[in-house]
């Protein structure tokens, strides 16, 4: 435990950082299972809506820095690779 003032301060910012990044990441792989499930559902409205929403929680945690923005579209593309090969 840091007794430093400056320190205690900065464990005290991580700590918040980090469960508002964890809740953000949370909504991420939910938007992605979601959207799965969908697929395997076979239902084509529910996967559009899903995969919609999905993409724009995924945009919204590159945009606030929490997963990378190559990350971001890596996860995107398999997800709309698999709703394309539903199409077909």
């Amino acid at each position: 435990m840091p007794q430093i003032k400056s320190n205690i301060k900065t464990m005290v910012k991580d700590a918040a950082r980090h469960e508002a990044n964890s809740k953000v990441k949370s909504s991420v792989h939910t938007a992605i299972r979601r959207t799965t499930e969908a697929i395997t559902a076979g239902d084509a409205e529910a996967v559009k809506k899903a995969f919609d929403k999905a993409s724009s929680v995924i945009d919204t945690a590159a945009q606030k820095g929490v997963i990378h923005k190559n990350s971001a579209a890596r996860k995107k593309s398999r997800l709309a690779a698999k709703v394309n090969a539903l199409e077909k």
